[in-house]
């Protein structure tokens, strides 16, 4: 019995950890596919073996399945407590999403990988500039990105991080395409500028923003206010993660 509550715990957490969601990512990586060069969109067909970036996007909360991977669990994640910098705050010996989207970065542009290899290295980016644009992913601290505020989604036991993982995108009810069809509309000045923003401006607006994920009723029960407050910002960072993705991938491939 106890083995089996052990278990039951292990499932807890690791869904409690897992990031924007099957829909978020793949709708940012269908939005990264719409937004790549001829030349890049080729490369990446033949180096995936015709996976999309939609279809790989999942991949690195796929494969927390299997123990060999459980030092990359530190990786969909980084801290920076308020009132500090990135650089104040430091960087954690296990590493964290920033310097393993640097490394990923790096490799892919000299070849030259320390985890697996080229298909693997995309896969990895893919999925973890989609986990810093998520705003509970630039974590204070304190609360493990959120996943301790317990509180009541639409009269369900939930945390604020799984709101923001999956609940409010999953509350549209729309598959990828059509949630990627509705928000995939940057203006022409929206394109130039997510294109040319680096990776640290990418954390700190995640960090500015988290406030807003934070603005919660005493009584910790939210639904359909919370999400009309909620849901442009959800949409902003899913869009921007995915230009951001075809950006850096146009640059290493285009």
């Amino acid at each position: 019995m106890k083995k089996i509550i052990a278990l039951f715990l292990l499932m807890v957490i690791a869904f409690q950890a897992l990031p924007w969601g099957k829909t978020g990512h793949r709708v940012i990586g269908l939005i990264a596919e719409r937004h790549l060069s001829k030349k890049a969109k080729k490369k990446l067909a033949n180096i995936l073996e015709d996976e999309t970036l939609a279809e790989v996007s999942n991949y690195m909360d796929f494969i927390r399945a299997d123990d060999q991977y459980d030092h990359m669990s530190p990786w969909h994640y980084c801290t920076v407590p308020d009132g500090k910098t990135y650089e104040e705050a430091g960087t954690p010996e296990e590493g964290d999403a920033i310097v393993t989207i640097e490394r990923l970065m790096s490799e892919l542009k000299s070849k030259q990988f320390t985890d697996g290899d080229e298909a693997l290295a995309i896969k990895m980016l893919v999925h973890l500039i989609g986990d810093i644009h998520q705003p509970l992913h630039v974590g204070n601290g304190e609360d493990k990105g959120g996943n301790d505020v317990k509180l009541d989604y639409f009269w369900k036991s939930s945390n604020l991080h799984r709101v923001w993982d999956s609940g409010i995108i999953d509350g549209q009810e729309y598959a990828y395409t059509e949630y990627t069809e509705w928000i995939d509309h940057a203006t022409e000045a929206e394109l130039e500028k997510w294109e040319n923003d680096e990776l640290m401006d990418w954390i700190y607006e995640s960090k500015e923003y988290r406030n807003q994920c934070y603005e919660l009723p005493e009584n910790l029960k939210i639904a359909y206010d919370y999400d009309y407050k909620n849901l442009g910002l959800v949409n902003q960072r899913l869009l921007q993660a995915g230009i951001r993705l075809a950006a850096v991938l146009n640059e290493i491939y285009g």
